[in-house]
């Protein structure tokens, strides 16, 4: 008895142990579900374009709806969240290394008409997006852009309030 359970016991170790490895190798592995769409590459370098979206307006879902919209256009969004204040009301798209060109693609897609550069070596994104409270998801061109929270069509307003 004991010559066949020493050896089975060596055998299931064994083959726990290599569905162990395969398992933290299977990680690394690229998943066949990513998305079917084209990164969006930075002119002239090749590289994805990473995107931060900071709510600088103070509505409820505004980021998390932008990152969405961004991502379904094939930028990757590796920031997300809140600024530092909520004062915003205009809408502004940062380029921070350097490159205006790769910031007003960023704008195009969300449907942003300001665009600076401001490089920053100490944040590892290529661009950097501050909404302000009137900003809206853009449905696509020649549509009516919707409200991030509710779902609804929302009309544009004008705002008399310097860009900050």
């Amino acid at each position: 008895m004991r010559r066949i359970v020493k050896p089975l016991f060596l055998v299931s170790v064994t083959a726990g142990m290599v569905l162990l490895l395969a398992s933290s190798l299977g990680q690394w592995i690229p998943d066949d579900t990513a998305p079917v769409g084209e990164a969006i590459l930075s002119p002239g370098t090749g590289e994805r374009i990473t995107v931060e979206v900071r709510n600088a307006g103070g509505v409820d879902g505004m980021a998390r709806a932008a990152t969405d919209h961004l991502r379904s256009a094939g930028f990757d969004v590796v920031g997300i969240g809140n600024a530092a204040r909520f004062d915003q009301q205009e809408s502004v798209v940062i380029d921070r290394v350097g490159r205006p060109e790769t910031a007003a693609g960023v704008a195009r897609a969300l449907g942003i008409d300001s665009v600076r550069s401001e490089p920053d070596p100490n944040l590892f994104v290529d661009v950097t997006v501050r909404l302000g409270s009137e900003w809206v998801v853009p449905r696509g061109p020649g549509t009516v852009p919707e409200d991030p929270v509710a779902g609804r069509p929302r009309r544009a307003e004008t705002s008399t309030g310097s860009e900050r």
